[in-house]
């Protein structure tokens, strides 16, 4: 296969098994959603949905958010890890996003990104999820099925999204991005990975995984 015939694969592959894509993270508007994102650093989502519903049941909103001290949140969120920068993060852009924004989640990167411990795939999910906007969040998932394809070099995560920006149409990176995490938690894993229940690196993977995972 050429390289458009292996993107095409992928995603005739990921539509057919993710028809419809469940999102990760619990939320109900795009305040929530951001809270959760920045939560799930180095945090499984599981985890994270496990502790939102404790969190949003004392503060939903960043005007209630601010009412609660650092310390307070810290403690509710502890299981995440990174406590005490993610609390301090979230006290702090609930109250930019009041001082700012009118208490509202902006539409925009470049908000996005200013805001205390947002980084730039935190905003890209805010801005597909909550938005709509065309953006493709790479994780580590992405980022290890992106260079197992033969789809990137993957030498770090910046250029790995803008080789999928580069080969995927505009239109999918929304689902895509999704759907490429469902199959690597699923089908891809970096632990117990089993080829033969991996469709797609089994069709078209990278000569030297596949010989890597051959020789183990």
């Amino acid at each position: 296969m050429n390289k458009q015939e292996r993107v095409t694969f992928v995603i005739n592959t990921l539509k057919e098994l993710y028809p419809t894509i469940p999102v990760p993270l619990d939320h109900k508007d795009p305040y929530t959603l951001l809270i959760a994102v920045l939560l799930s650093a180095q945090c499984t989502d599981v985890r994270v949905n496990q502790i939102t519903p404790l969190l949003f049941a004392k503060a939903d909103n960043p005007y209630d958010m601010i009412k609660m001290s650092v310390e307070e949140i810290k403690e509710i969120i502890r299981p995440c890890g990174l406590s005490p920068m993610k609390s301090k993060g979230i006290h702090g852009l609930s109250h930019i996003l009041i001082d700012k924004h009118d208490g509202k989640v902006p539409q925009s990167f470049e908000f996005l990104e200013e805001l205390p411990a947002v980084g730039h795939k935190t905003a890209s999910v805010v801005m597909s999820q909550a938005f709509g906007v065309p953006a493709f969040p790479v994780d580590t998932h992405i980022h290890r099925l992106m260079y197992r394809w033969n789809l990137t070099n993957g030498k770090n995560v910046v250029q790995t999204e803008k080789d999928a920006k580069r080969i995927f149409p505009e239109e999918l990176w929304n689902d895509l991005h999704l759907q490429i995490i469902w199959y690597g938690r699923q089908y891809s894993p970096a632990r117990g990975w089993d080829l033969d229940k991996d469709i797609i690196t089994k069709t078209i993977g990278r000569k030297t995984v596949l010989d890597s995972y051959n020789k183990k």
